[in-house]
């Protein structure tokens, strides 16, 4: 029997992301998410465990790794035993080093990372360790289900490959290699750059290269800023062909791209937005009515506080060693109705992929409140479940 006192202890999560500068809104859209579902999908259902409510505690990384290791700091000296991060994987792979480290030298005091949107491969490959969890698919998984879409357009015959200088951006172009020159030998890369994050303020100089190069298409992994300058800048020059994207959409980037956007964006993604299941609708009219200006950026984070929740009644604890172990080759339908299963051996989600493209044609969730969307085109059922994994885990005992 769980005491009245025990039982009104909240579980709480420290969300490390930018909530200021380039990518705050970005941060702050998925902040607001956090706090929703934890409201909606745990606490007003009754919380776990007797009754624990989830608390969700904001704190600005300014999109730094160094910030980030302040913040996680400050978080694990709180108290605080769960971390969710997902804007950057060069802040996730210093959080998730950090984390393996704390918890070797404090048994004590373990904490649990829970990764909800970073996506470089080597976080659940060589970088693996047991107190990280991943909840989206990596970029492997996602550039498998982007270039099945281009392999089957034969008008297809040259790719520009560009994206932002740091492990993600380096990690969706090495993937788009690999999987062109498997799937489609024929296709002739003829672009393959990077540039800094979040410092480029004009992109025409490298949207006139990609017109230039005669792409019949372009792959890019940019997000935030990034990604509004340099979609709109390869517009700008009258290039129509599609742009496969990572994060095409939402803050402020699907607005901006409006009408120019048609038949040429398209979004990797684990989201159905375009018909919604009537749970999404619902909760993401209650997101809506509470966050006006701003969108659902990141739904895998609704699919976050349920398998949590999910892994503590499972373990009957929120001590972070049993919810981890519990965590391991559970399964839970999403929001969606779609699977999501945890994989043991790297702990990397494994659930179906969407392709989707910009529209604005049979709308039931716009983005930006700008009357465009996005429109499912075509799904790939537990994506990513038969790429092979080098993580080599150490279980504590």
């Amino acid at each position: 029997m769980i005491s009245a006192a025990h039982a009104s202890e909240s579980i709480r999560i420290a969300f490390i992301d930018p909530l200021s500068g380039p990518f705050a809104r970005s941060g702050q859209a998925g902040y607001r998410t956090f706090e929703l579902a934890a409201k909606l999908m745990v606490n007003d259902k009754g919380g776990v465990l007797g009754g624990k409510q989830f608390e969700i505690v904001p704190m600005d990384n300014q999109g730094s790794p160094k910030e980030s290791l302040i913040q996680l700091k400050r978080a694990i000296d709180d108290g605080i035993r769960y971390i969710a991060q997902g804007a950057s994987s060069a802040v996730a792979s210093a959080i998730t080093e950090a984390v393996e480290k704390h918890n070797r030298r404090h048994p004590d005091r373990r904490v649990l990372f829970l990764n909800y949107s970073a996506n470089d491969p080597a976080l659940t490959n060589d970088k693996c360790n047991f107190w990280h969890f991943r909840f989206d698919a990596h970029a492997d998984m996602k550039m498998d289900a982007i270039t099945d879409v281009i392999a089957q357009n034969q008008a297809i015959k040259k790719v520009y490959i560009i994206g932002q200088d740091y492990s993600f951006g380096k990690a969706v172009a090495d993937a788009a290699v690999k999987f062109l020159t498997a799937k489609r030998p024929d296709i002739a890369i003829v672009g393959n750059e990077l540039h800094p994050i979040g410092k480029v303020k004009d992109f025409s100089a490298y949207a006139t290269k990609i017109a230039a190069s005669h792409a019949d298409a372009v792959i890019t992994g940019n997000w935030g800023v990034d990604m509004v300058g340099l979609g709109k800048a390869i517009i700008e020059t009258g290039l129509d062909v599609p742009i496969f994207t990572f994060y095409a959409a939402h803050d402020g980037i699907t607005a901006t791209f409006g009408e120019k956007g048609l038949g040429r964006i398209r979004v990797v993604h684990e989201g159905a937005f375009n018909p919604p299941s009537p749970a999404f609708e619902t909760f993401n009219k209650a997101f809506k009515t509470a966050n006006p200006e701003m969108d659902i950026n990141q739904p895998r984070i609704i699919g976050v506080l349920q398998f949590l929740a999910k892994a503590m009644e499972k373990a009957r604890t929120d001590t972070p060693v049993a919810v981890a172990r519990a965590m391991e080759g559970l399964e839970m339908t999403n929001i969606y109705g779609r699977k999501l299963y945890m994989r043991p051996t790297d702990h990397q989600i494994i659930q179906d992929i969407n392709v989707l493209t910009h529209t604005n044609r049979e709308i039931v969730i716009d983005a930006d409140n700008s009357g465009f969307g996005l429109m499912t085109e075509s799904t790939v059922p537990a994506a990513g479940a038969s790429l092979p994994t080098s993580c080599r885990m150490e279980r504590p005992e």
